[in-house]
């Protein structure tokens, strides 16, 4: 059995104190990096106006790409007429279906399932039209702003059909969206354990609650952009605006485009950004690189902000029927229901991951011996959906936590005490998840490690919880008060494996080389800390290289808060192969056997005395030392997050007063960016419960275009957002011991300050069970129970 007094347990809260620098040594040899707050060394480029970002890459002589979009959720393409804007100077081609091959590519997808070929989405409209903003055609000019220009002129003759924008309706079949289907649901998962029914038969409570969760979707920085260039004399294709998974994307290029996949190289710039949603393969990869290679002209392409709404996977839109059953001291014995995904027109290369984990994650971090979930994959007129930070579980945490909200006032017990006493604890690890059918290769899996309670009592000490809850449902000073608490669990470092180098370099340096790319995250400082911890050299010693695929052989990227684990431990494994050969060459040197060389601080000592640096073989040797970590057991966060939150029942505005999220990742690699992966998604997590929602008409019509109809966040919204990281259960399925924690501060939030907001107004008797609660929205409820 795992305790927590077997291990150094240590805590990163709000107050990171003495960054290190990566020239500001630890001592003299650089040993100690990792779990040191290390600022982050690509910061000083971005600061400084150094990053490069694909609006700052050029290639001569390149053409300007736009993309020419439905302005009908349902149609038949009956023609495109392109003269007019091929008659406009400076315009040197406009693209359609009719350009490519006699059947239209479709993008792959990245997870084996048995029903979901059908609903692939090509990379251009060719017959039919499913949703406003599917690529029909695409514009090649000299400029970004007469290809802009020349779209209006660009005649597309659609025939309307009826569309299809909500699951239950497009649920019966009445429209069809892909008429040899048969049916509009792509895809049913079933996630099961126990026997759910003879629990609900048997159970003296029971109680069937309807949720929902808005659509919306990743909103970074930089919108996507690509830069594709074609060199004929070497049959090589080149694509530059790389992102999240650079290797797939080369797979799935080389295969549509006919070519060796050698033949294919996506280069990684810097990204302002992903969630989840940036670097999947879109039709724009396909159509850029296609018209680069048609015309032997580098092609360019960047969206704007509106198109961005149209064309970027979607995310979130889900609802769930569920049933609670619990004995009367509120021990939860069985949950069980049907939840219905609006996937949008298509499924995408990652559209299933969302469905898979709302089922298989919905119970969280509780003991639930009895479940059985049935996620519907159901297409509809809107833009396709995939991942978006958290995927599935920020979802299924909704659900859960209100769902044990109102049970627990139901049964007249303490909402705290009941879910203390249906956690997780040590003595149930590993503990199996529900067994997920059909099977994507994430059938089976099991959290590692960890005793939930000892996070959640550490949020309710740190949060002050006794001092504050007798501020529960009052009304002070005209507003209502209102406090909650609620646990989650965070799946990552998906496998299968991953792959670094380490190479000593001429000048005195290491360069390491991984497949995880960056999209925010801070590779290049954790990947770097690993690699000097493990060689024992400083910082300043290491540069890191990443994402590219002309830097390794394989890779696979940065997803599924996989990139410290799986890419971090492919580079302490480089490294040590590193400082194998650096053994034996310094035996050689010092003339000795390698056994008996003590190799500490970048140096290797002989018996007699003698040494020598790793880096005096620098420009003589080349140690160049590929490996890969390999491993198929995720890793699992756990985590409580409390909120203290005021209502205004005038105007249905609710302000944050605290919000407490601690969380253990096993172990930490770096405070600082630890720190603010855990509060930055906190606060992303408060712009889905409040504001951030991608609304459609009955029409199918994307109400939304710019950033003033869908609010994000601002720095000043939610100022009281804190956080606590221990380390206290490593995992045991990685040599660092880490667990992924990209996403886990964005998975409670949404049924935390629901059910605060529930229990500010519980004299009221306000039950909000619909995301987003927007200002009018709660107003509109506080109203119907006044």
């Amino acid at each position: 059995m795992e305790r927590a007094d077997d291990f150094l347990a240590r805590e990163i809260r709000d107050e990171v104190s003495s960054p290190v620098t990566a020239d500001g040594a630890v001592g003299n040899s650089a040993a100690g990096y990792v779990g040191r707050p290390v600022e982050r060394v690509e910061d000083e480029r971005f600061v400084r106006g150094q990053g490069c970002y694909i609006g700052d890459l050029n290639r001569k002589g390149q053409w300007h790409a736009a993309i020419v979009r439905s302005t009908y959720p349902h149609g038949m393409l009956r023609g495109i007429d392109a003269s007019a804007a091929l008659a406009i100077p400076g315009v040197r081609a406009v693209i359609t279906a009719t350009d490519l091959a006699a059947e239209i590519p479709t993008i792959p997808f990245r997870r084996p399932n048995p029903t979901i070929a059908p609903y692939a989405q090509p990379v251009i409209a060719s017959e039919r039209v499913r949703y406003v903003g599917e690529p029909v055609a695409m514009v090649l000019a000299d400029t970004a702003e007469l290809a802009e220009d020349a779209l209006a002129e660009v005649l597309v003759d659609i025939e309307p059909l009826p569309p299809v924008v909500d699951t239950k309706t497009s649920a019966a079949g009445g429209t069809l969206l892909f008429p040899d289907t048969g049916s509009n649901i792509a895809s049913v998962f079933t996630a099961a354990c126990g026997d759910a029914d003879s629990a609900f038969a048997r159970a003296p409570y029971v109680r069937r609650e309807r949720f929902s969760t808005q659509r919306q979707t990743a909103m970074p920085m930089e919108t996507r952009g690509l830069l594709a260039e074609w060199d004929d004399t070497r049959q090589h294709l080149s694509i530059w605006g790389a992102a999240k998974l650079p290797f797939f994307n080369r797979r799935a290029m080389a295969q549509m485009m006919n070519l060796p996949e050698h033949a294919v190289d996506y280069i990684e710039l810097d990204v302002g950004g992903g969630f989840g949603a940036r670097g999947e393969f879109y039709p724009e990869d396909f159509l850029v690189a296609f018209a680069a290679r048609k015309f032997g002209r580098p092609v360019k392409w960047i969206e704007d902000r509106r198109e961005h709404f149209l064309a970027i996977a979607h995310a979130r839109e889900m609802e769930a029927e569920l049933e609670i059953a619990c004995e009367l001291d509120g021990t939860v014995i069985g949950i069980r229901g049907t939840i219905d995904v609006n996937i949008g027109a298509y499924v995408r290369p990652n559209g299933m991951t969302p469905v898979r984990n709302v089922s298989q994650f919905l119970a969280g971090p509780y003991l639930v011996p009895n479940i059985h979930f049935e996620a519907r994959a159901i297409t509809t007129n809107k833009t396709p959906a995939g991942t978006y930070r958290g995927p599935g579980r920020y979802e299924g945490c909704f659900f859960c936590e209100r769902l044990m909200e109102l049970a627990a006032k139901d049964l007249g017990v303490d909402r705290v005490a009941m879910r203390r006493r249906n956690l997780l604890t040590s003595e149930h690890m590993p503990h199996p998840l529900p067994t997920v059918l059909p099977n994507d290769g994430f059938a089976e899996t099991a959290c590692d490690s960890g005793d939930y309670r000892t996070a959640f009592d550490r949020c309710l000490q740190e949060f002050g919880w006794d001092d504050k809850a007798s501020l529960a449902g009052q009304l002070v000073d005209g507003h209502y008060h209102g406090l909650a608490v609620g646990c989650f669990i965070e799946g990552g470092a998906s496998g299968p494996r991953e792959h670094a180098r380490a190479a000593l370099e001429e000048d005195g340096t290491v360069a390491v080389y991984v497949g995880s790319s960056s999209i925010g995250q801070g590779v290049e400082t954790v990947m770097a800390q690993i690699a000097a911890d493990t060689l024992e050299i400083p910082l300043q010693r290491v540069r890191v290289y990443h994402g590219s695929t002309t830097y390794l052989k394989d890779g696979f990227g940065s997803y599924g808060s996989r990139a410290t684990v799986m890419g971090g431990s492919a580079v302490m494994i480089a490294a040590r192969h590193l400082l194998a050969a650096f053994r034996e060459a310094a035996a050689a040197r010092l003339g000795c056997n390698p056994l008996e060389l003590t190799v500490t601080a970048g140096k290797a000592i002989a018996p007699d005395g003698q040494s020598v640096s790793l880096f005096e073989f620098a420009g003589s040797e080349r140690f160049d030392s590929e490996a890969s970590f390999s491993n198929s057991k995720a890793t699992y966060t756990f985590g409580t997050a409390a909120a203290h939150v005021k209502v205004d029942p005038q105007t249905g505005r609710v302000e944050v007063l605290d919000y407490l999220v601690v969380d253990d990742v096993g172990r930490v690699i770096n405070p600082l960016t630890l720190h603010g992966q855990v509060t930055g998604a906190a606060v992303q997590g408060m712009g889905s419960v409040f504001t951030e929602h991608l609304a459609y008409d009955e029409n199918g019509q994307l109400l939304v275009g710019s950033l003033a109809d869908y609010m994000i966040p601002l720095a000043t919204d939610f100022p009281n957002v804190r956080g606590i990281s221990l380390e206290m259960f490593p995992s045991p399925n990685n040599p660092l011991g880490a667990k992924g924690a990209g996403e886990g501060g964005i998975i409670p939030v949404g049924g935390v300050i629901t059910n605060a907001i529930a229990n500010a107004l519980s004299s009221l008797n306000v039950e909000p069970r619909d995301l987003p609660l927007s200002p009018p929205r709660l107003w509109q409820l506080i109203r119907s129970r006044s």
